[in-house]
């Protein structure tokens, strides 16, 4: 069938033909270089015959994470190998000193010197002829450089390629079944690649793997029609499936909202402050969508302190007075509790009653809101995960308002669409997504920006430093707590070091305790119970603590409008969005705020060039931009977000065009026959259709 079982080692996540041949070259390098050391160029990929001069280990200055170097040599001079983190445990232990590797990389500046980062090596057996000498037809021409893994050499991964391009010829003329052919079989049909000029699939997935020389440096920036081509693919599979979800969405009869709310007016007459043009035209959008025959689902994109949540609660006013129930679903306990006080604030004047659902309150309570929920009791209820528990049922619910949907999982979301008919969807986040993610991961909701902070707001002043300047900071964080102010000291916890990590956030502590004695200090992290953490949080919020020191758990949340110190240590370590969201805990009060970031002292000239780019500018938008670009999705919104699209080939901050392609084709083909029932049509059938069962069905509509 499609799959054939490959016998013995194979690299990670390959078990099958169609994995391999979809092993996609990571970098492809030019043989016929042969460059020697002294002669190296920064930015070209080489390959070098050399010889391991020694190799060593050392600390990062605070000793929190190690740098390695191995230094090598040829007869012109040598170059150091550098790797911020081993590519698998003992990897240095076989270059012994004088032992011959071939060394496959990229040329970098690094501070002023030329090096490699994370090359290629592999070592050169006595028996083994040079390869330049060798005749096969991959020598002497441009080749791919595939990721390596432990015990699998870029040689190993070849003969593997090269073996499954020799079965597949072999195995597929025997086939008859078009489906069963794992390369002829191209998914899209004859009309789409002819209008859009697109190679065949076949001959794609084979040039990835067999370059053409003539065409070096399109190969070398993934910018050959056949990248294009697969790129392509995996683009439309996933706007096709947004595109069906949008189109099954209308065909779904939504709840009618159609009187006129009588108490909107009365809260914008109320408001101690005017709307923002950006929150008026959003709450526009929101009221269309409401009146709509099919229902709403709208994602609200706004910067930290740019009003999301009194849009929001417009919205349920809105549905409130049009005889129907909302909830807001927030990802932890206190931020639900900070939602409540707000809405009390904005709604109970108004005669809305308010209520609270969380997995701590006591029992006799919590069966009180469920009860009050399903008689009609309450209006509006804010919650956490507790809202989707079974025996949780509404009376007439029509809104639903999620606060950073990319928290909860699929299920979840899902859990509490079921609790009524077909409510009206309104999603909230905090976090700038940049246009092609939104489109990847948002791709069937409607969008709204609320590009503007209201008047008043102070920015604030981002400042960086090396971590052997930061006791300077230390006499005026005193000088503000004296006046009255808290601060937020934040360090990284990353999961493969997490005992590391919080070893060294723990010792800190016991230090940030002893040189500000005269204060209270507290301490959150990840391994801290959720109640604690809450009680935590509350010392804080109530100036009962001045400093805080904390792993990236405060990152979306609380506001304490007295904290106007963020301390952000090793801040080389986090995402650009990730600072962006921590510096938006401060700056939410009246004094003036400042946010510092230390970097470790020996830090790559990128990770300085993105900590510029957050001294440079307060514009969330722009910074997540930046930051897709260079770090890609993963990273930006965290590997473990649910919904995140898993590529082979497509990077979303680079291949921008071909994105915007695949869903203007995608969106255009539904348009024209929503159905799918055209001839010419069958294979995007079959696409969907797939894209479907590779999904839970819970996702579906």
């Amino acid at each position: 069938g499609d799959h054939i079982y490959l016998q013995g080692e194979t690299p990670k996540g390959i078990y099958f033909v169609k994995d391999l041949v979809e092993y996609i070259p990571r970098a492809y390098e030019d043989q016929r270089l042969n460059r020697k050391i002294a002669n190296l160029e920064v930015g070209e990929t080489v390959k070098l015959k050399a010889q391991v001069l020694k190799s060593r280990q050392f600390a990062v200055r605070g000793g929190k994470r190690k740098i390695y170097e191995l230094l090598i040599k040829d007869e012109t001079g040598s170059i150091i190998c550098k790797f911020f983190r081993l590519p698998f445990k003992n990897y240095f232990n076989s270059f012994e000193p004088m032992t011959p590797v071939y060394v496959i990389g990229t040329v970098v500046n690094y501070g002023g010197r030329k090096e490699f980062h994370h090359p290629d090596l592999e070592i050169i057996k006595e028996d083994e002829d040079d390869e330049s000498s060798n005749s096969t037809p991959r020598e002497n021409s441009l080749v791919p450089v595939y990721s390596e893994t432990e015990g699998l050499t870029q040689k190993k991964i070849r003969s593997l390629v090269d073996a499954a391009f020799k079965n597949l010829a072999l195995s597929e003329l025997d086939l008859k079944s078009e489906k069963e052919k794992l390369l002829s079989y191209d998914p899209l049909p004859e009309w789409l690649k002819t209008n859009l000029k697109l190679p065949e699939f076949k001959e794609s997935i084979h040039n990835i793997h067999y370059p053409a020389l003539i065409d070096k440096y399109n190969y070398h920036e993934f910018k050959t029609p056949y990248h294009y081509r697969l790129i392509f693919n995996e683009f439309f599979e996933m706007e096709l499936l947004c595109a069906y979800k949008k189109q099954f969405r209308k065909k779904s009869e939504s709840l009618p909202m159609s009187l006129e709310s009588k108490r909107l007016p009365e809260l914008k007459k109320n408001l101690p402050f005017k709307l923002t043009n950006a929150q008026s035209r959003t709450i526009d959008e929101i009221l269309k969508d409401l009146t709509q025959s099919s229902p709403m689902h709208r994602l609200v994109q706004g910067d930290v302190g740019s009003g999301k949540t009194l849009v929001a609660l417009c919205a349920a006013i809105y549905a409130i007075d049009n005889g129907y129930q909302v909830t807001l679903m927030a990802p932890t306990e206190i931020l639900a509790e900070q939602h409540l006080s707000t809405a009390k604030k904005i709604l109970e004047p108004l005669g809305i009653k308010c209520g609270l659902l969380t997995g701590s309150q006591k029992n006799k309570e919590k069966l009180e809101v469920i009860d009050r929920l399903s008689k009609d009791e309450i209006n509006f209820c804010v919650g956490t995960h507790a809202l989707i528990e079974d025996d949780v049922v509404f009376k007439n619910l029509g809104l639903v308002i999620i606060d950073e949907q990319h928290r909860f999982g699929v299920e979840q979301r899902q859990k509490l669409k079921n609790k009524s008919v077909i409510p009206h969807f309104l999603i909230m986040t905090a976090t700038p997504i940049p246009r092609t993610l939104s489109m990847s991961l948002f791709g069937d909701l409607d969008v709204s920006v609320i590009d503007e902070l209201p008047p008043g707001r102070t920015p604030i002043q981002t400042k960086q430093l090396y971590a052997s300047q930061k006791k300077d900071l230390y006499p005026y964080i005193k000088k503000q707590i004296q006046n009255g102010r808290q601060v937020y000291i934040v360090y990284p916890l990353i999961e493969e070091s997490e005992t590391l990590d919080l070893k060294n956030a723990t010792e800190e502590y016991e230090k940030i305790k002893s040189i500000f004695s005269e204060f209270k200090v507290g301490l959150l992290h990840g391994r801290v119970k959720n109640s604690e953490k809450d009680d935590i949080m509350k010392s804080f919020k109530n100036n009962e603590l001045q400093i805080l020191v904390s792993t990236t758990v405060i990152e979306v949340g609380v506001d304490v409008p007295n904290a106007n110190i963020m301390v952000i240590e090793n801040a080389e370590r986090f995402g650009l969005s990730q600072l962006h969201q921590l510096r938006g805990r401060v700056g939410r009060g009246a004094y003036e705020s400042y946010c510092f970031l230390v970097m470790g002292d020996a830090v790559s000239n990128l990770a300085k060039e993105r900590i510029q780019m957050m001294v440079k500018t307060n514009n969330g938008f722009e910074i997540s931009e930046f930051d897709l670009k260079i770090r890609g999705p993963g990273e930006f919104l965290g590997s473990k977000q649910s919904g995140l699209p898993l590529f082979k080939f497509a990077k979303i901050g680079e291949n921008t065009n071909l994105l915007e392609l695949a869903r203007n084709t995608a969106f255009e083909i539904f348009e024209k026959d929503p159905e799918l029932k055209l001839p010419e049509n069958i294979k995007i059938k079959k696409i969907v259709e797939n894209q479907k069962h590779k999904l839970k069905l819970s996702e579906i509509g």
